[in-house]
């Protein structure tokens, strides 16, 4: 998962017509931590599909205020620079919900082509 460490390159990331989700986190976040281990496998099961990136929520506070991010960690998919979909909530999020997301995610995409 490529990190985004610039609001420029968080812009340029969700710009284009491919599927990006980027994923709000912080390094204090066990939640953030309990999907470590499996986002791996996740993103390499929807290469192709779709692309991942991670914005540290703490490193861009004035961009995750823009997008109303509170908790974390969280989704958004975002094409052509607008966003899609979120998957937003306080509860640890599961590898099962975080894959019915992202396919969601694709099928809203699709849909939209």
């Amino acid at each position: 998962m490529e990190k985004l460490t610039t609001d420029a390159a968080y812009r340029e990331a969700i710009a284009g017509e491919e599927l990006a989700i980027v994923v709000f986190k912080t390094t204090w976040c066990k939640d953030c931590h309990f999907i470590d281990p499996f986002m791996p496998e996740l993103i390499k099961h929807y290469e192709g599909r779709a692309r991942f990136f991670e914005i540290d929520r703490d490193e861009l506070p004035d961009l995750c205020s823009e997008l109303n991010i509170l908790g974390i960690p969280s989704f958004i998919a975002f094409r052509g620079g607008k966003e899609l979909i979120r998957f937003v909530s306080k509860l640890r999020k599961s590898r099962e919900e975080i894959e019915s997301f992202v396919d969601k995610a694709i099928a809203v995409s699709d849909a939209l082509a």
